[in-house]
């Protein structure tokens, strides 16, 4: 049976324009969005301090500024500071490449919701937030055994109607029990939002941002 060219064209067309609106359906594209994802693209540097309460009186830093252009990262902490690219091997990555990481996960997780591949995640509605008890789209996230520094880790993202993050678990290597922080005092830049500070269920703030610059 033969079809013609331009009835083969619609087809594709058609379908790809389907597969787009069901991405942009999902519930990771929709937290995405919900902070600004739209808007990272016209972005080319991020800067910013990641603060840690490590007891009752030290406090961690570190300063951190993601050229996304050059795909190069400054990093500075009380001993050291140097830049790096991120196109090295993994091999000859540098140390800090796992704060890296780390911290830009507590800054930008509903954006790697859209980067990261490796994970598969399941839905659950009305389910009560750990900490504030109040009810929320519970979304699990599970990242596979091969990926990353620390593969197989699980994220419990509490969300509320708007697609924001307001409490999230993190269970290393899936298992069944972790810490929950909130998500909180959001600010905007530049049309992209980041919560920029995390308290545990005491109350108390556990991490925080400070210096964000974006440009």
């Amino acid at each position: 049976m033969k079809i013609s060219f331009v009835v083969l064209f619609l087809t594709l067309v058609l379908l790809a324009a389907c597969s787009s609106k069901t991405e942009e359906a999902t519930l990771p594209m929709k937290v995405a969005k919900a902070y600004g994802f739209d808007n990272f693209s016209k972005l080319h540097t991020i800067a910013y301090t990641w603060n840690v309460q490590v007891d009752s009186v030290r406090i961690v830093t570190r300063d951190w500024k993601w050229n996304i252009r050059e795909r190069t990262v400054y990093y500075a902490d009380a001993d050291t500071s140097y830049t790096y690219s991120l196109d090295l091997p993994q091999d000859q990555k540098p140390q800090a490449d796992k704060g890296f990481i780390n911290d830009k996960y507590w800054l930008m997780y509903p954006f790697q919701l859209v980067w990261d591949s490796g994970y598969t995640y399941e839905v659950e509605e009305n389910i009560p937030a750990p900490i504030s008890g109040n009810p929320s789209t519970k979304m699990v996230v599970v990242y596979n055994n091969e990926d990353g520094y620390t593969p197989g880790d699980a994220y419990d993202l509490y969300l509320d109607d708007q697609f924001f993050i307001k409490e999230w678990v993190f269970r290393r290597g899936n298992g069944p029990e972790g810490r929950a922080f909130t998500w909180e005092n959001e600010k905007e830049f530049k049309g992209v939002k980041f919560a920029t500070e995390h308290k545990n269920a005491e109350g108390k703030r556990f991490i925080w941002f400070t210096d964000i610059q974006v440009d």
